[in-house]
């Protein structure tokens, strides 16, 4: 089982694209809302899929997230704009893997981190499921999964980072999914926190508690009893 680190508590792509976000190159940009880097702007690849979480959205998660992120080690399964791992790092998270599978993008991602200085981040351009199934040494406190919409990547996703090892107890998981896919198949020991819609968008955060706390949770709340 892993843990969370001592100084930590315990808790991008709609086929969409934004005509007004683009310049002459064909570029657009995400901005980032709060932190160290507040209202920067950084250039992003205008690329089929590529769908940024929207500022109204990002702010929610982000205040969802706001005596967490601190500190964390943080995952993007499906970086794209990098929105959302930006965010962290500029809000102080320890560091955060970036995985994204489209060779332009992954450079971008790469190109703004140099840009901002910043040296927390490991961008990988790979295919996340084969990255998750290797499973990793050191787990993470906060989780992205925001994955192209409408191929059954969500799902996959989640119980690739439920069995290979990825989740430090207590981690946060953040799911954004297209609106009409009502369902997920979502592990037991995942504990649903929120839960919104804006728009085609659902939006959810998990809280991950491993077998063994659990048990214990359940065996000191019998107790109490």
């Amino acid at each position: 089982m892993k843990n969370r680190a001592a100084n930590h508590s315990a808790v991008k792509h709609s086929a969409t694209k934004n005509p007004a976000a683009k310049n002459k190159l064909g570029t657009g940009q995400v901005r980032i809302i709060a932190g160290q880097w507040r209202s920067r702007r950084l250039p992003i690849q205008d690329l089929d899929g590529l769908r940024p979480t929207t500022d109204r959205v990002r702010e929610t998660l982000f205040n969802w997230l706001a005596n967490d992120i601190v500190n964390a080690r943080v995952l993007d399964c499906f970086g794209g704009s990098g929105a959302l791992a930006f965010e962290a790092l500029s809000r102080y998270a320890s560091f955060a893997k970036i995985i994204e599978l489209q060779r332009t993008a992954a450079m971008q991602l790469k190109d703004n981190l140099q840009t901002l200085k910043c040296d927390k981040a490991e961008v990988l351009n790979a295919d996340t499921l084969v990255v998750l199934q290797r499973g990793c040494e050191q787990g993470f406190d906060v989780v992205f999964i925001d994955p192209p919409f409408r191929k059954g990547l969500a799902e996959k996703t989640i119980q690739l980072l439920d069995t290979h090892d990825w989740l430090n107890d207590g981690a946060l998981i953040y799911v954004e999914i297209e609106s009409e896919l009502s369902q997920l198949a979502i592990p037991p020991c995942w504990q649903a926190l929120k839960e919104k819609n804006a728009g085609q968008v659902s939006y959810r955060l998990y809280q991950y508690q491993d077998a063994d706390t659990a048990k214990i949770e359940e065996e000191n709340h019998a107790l109490a009893d």
